[in-house]
């Protein structure tokens, strides 16, 4: 059994992607080629914005928006304490402060709250000036923007959802990737949609943004490749990326996301009352990037995970370290205070196998040894 069985879907989609590859190859069209602006296009339309502006990774999608809004040291921006580093190292990066704020139990997702309390007090401090938050749709689930929305306006912040798992899900009729200032996601291979390497994209519907977007993605170049406007980086998506992406997303749109909320749902029902299932508010839809269920403790995560091995069962957990507790942010006043939630988070959750191929029959499995357990 795979944890997220890549393989399966290439031997589904086998014909298209060999031929979608062939084609560039034939054509030697490799650098920002029309399929790169094929991909953007079907994608900013799917997301329903204005602008898709592909790029070279998930980590550069976060970066680009921090250069073009000017974040610099002395800046507050504020970061969910449970996710991947790469969200707050792009602040550390741009040489502005992260500010680390607990989640929900729930949803694991930013706790608005929390992120309101962050706010108030990194003001009445006065030593830093807040500029943005980058909330994270974490394992498929958009945050909660409404609120999110309403604390950015109150407190005159930008916001960049960091939708680098989140692509595919949805609140109400607005699809991940559509909230906040500009949003962002990831192509990694295992990403709900993902390339043959790394790849990324940006979303908004500012047109001055989605220009100066363009131009810093490749060495800051202005009207003409040679006259360079402002200092930029080199993060273009290459073509053969995104014809692997195209059939991709077809098929992921066809039926993948279908399939996975049919798993998700199947996992959930077997294994209520068993462990903590994940939570999907009313309104909300997720891509499913990963199942993740919550265990009373460490001892028994710990346990079952191990007995779930012994019968060949992939999991994993995301994340055994929050980003407080991360040697790169010792440094940080915010990675020295307490976030209890986050703490009991990465002792207590576990991620089982979750793909768009995942049979029914693999499902139960998985439940019935976790029920051993």
């Amino acid at each position: 059994m795979q944890f997220r069985d890549l393989k399966a879907q290439y031997s589904a989609l086998k014909t298209e992607i060999d031929e979608a590859l062939l084609s560039v190859a034939a054509a030697g069209d490799f650098i920002m080629g029309k399929k790169v602006l094929q991909l953007e296009e079907q994608l900013a339309e799917y997301v329903g914005v204005k602008h898709c502006i592909s790029c070279a990774n998930g980590t550069d999608a976060l970066t680009l928006p921090l250069m073009a809004w000017g974040i610099k040291p002395g800046d507050a921006l504020f970061v969910p304490n449970f996710t991947f580093f790469s969200t707050g190292e792009v602040v550390s990066f741009a040489g502005a402060v992260p500010i680390f704020v607990d989640v929900d139990a729930d949803t694991f997702n930013i706790d608005t709250v929390d992120l309101e309390e962050k706010i108030t007090h990194v003001l009445a401090q006065g030593k830093l000036s807040p500029k943005a938050i980058i909330p994270v749709d974490l394992f498929g689930q958009p945050a909660d923007y409404a609120e999110i929305e309403r604390i950015a306006k109150k407190y005159n912040l930008l916001v960049m959802e960091d939708g680098a798992q989140g692509f595919g899900g949805a609140i109400g009729e607005r699809k991940a990737c559509s909230f906040g200032d500009v949003a962002i996601t990831s192509f990694f291979p295992a990403k709900p949609l993902g390339c043959y390497g790394d790849g990324g994209a940006l979303f908004t519907n500012d047109d001055a943004l989605a220009a100066e977007l363009k131009s810093i993605r490749v060495h800051g170049k202005g009207a003409d490749k040679y006259d360079n406007v402002r200092i930029g980086v080199n993060s273009r998506l290459d073509t053969i990326q995104a014809a692997v992406l195209l059939p991709k997303f077809k098929a992921f749109t066809d039926y993948e996301l279908e399939n996975v909320n049919r798993t998700a749902q199947l996992y959930s029902q077997m294994l209520g009352g068993i462990v903590k299932t994940p939570v999907v508010p009313q309104g909300y839809y997720s891509s499913w990037a990963q199942y993740t269920v919550t265990f009373e403790n460490k001892e028994k995560r710990d346990l079952v995970q191990s007995y779930l091995k012994e019968k060949g069962i992939p999991t994993m957990v995301y994340y055994p370290k929050p980003m407080h507790k991360q040697t790169a942010f010792a440094n940080l006043e915010s990675a020295h205070i307490r976030y209890p939630v986050s703490d009991m988070l990465c002792d207590c959750v576990l991620s089982l196998p979750m793909h768009p191929y995942l049979s029914g029959k693999d499902v139960e499995t998985v439940c019935n040894v976790i029920k051993e357990a």
